[in-house]
């Protein structure tokens, strides 16, 4: 079923078609990592001031699904393989995948959780 509605924000910079599809096609291949989300926001931004190099882009994913929110971050601090606004939405929603994967896993319990300890052995 396909993540609905899928917002896109773009800050410090002008809406762009191609990168609005790239988002697009990536967001609604979340589903396949959890079927259950209710929707999706992308915040797209460049930074305020220029820099010697070039923009920097970050962009910020939020998934709600169902009783939790998460939340992926991709700033691009010195990495200037984020001068390319594709490389910095691919950074993010494969953050994002990554943390579905997780949520998927701990909500059907399969979670590997710490054995106690035997009596007579010491604490791991």
């Amino acid at each position: 079923m396909p993540i609905q509605p899928i917002q896109i924000v773009f800050q410090n910079l002008d809406p762009s078609p191609a990168i609005e599809a790239a988002i697009r096609e990536r967001a609604e291949k979340l589903d396949r990592f959890y079927d259950r989300i209710m929707n999706c926001r992308v915040v797209v931004e460049a930074p305020h001031k220029h820099h010697r190099q070039g923009t920097l882009y970050s962009v910020r994913i939020e998934v709600t699904v169902p009783d939790d929110k998460l939340l992926v971050t991709r700033d691009p601090a010195q990495d200037h393989a984020h001068e390319d606004v594709y490389v910095s939405i691919r950074d993010a929603f494969d953050a994002m995948r990554r943390q579905l994967e997780e949520y998927a896993r701990k909500r059907r319990g399969e979670v590997k959780r710490r054995q106690p300890a035997k009596p007579g052995q010491p604490p791991a």
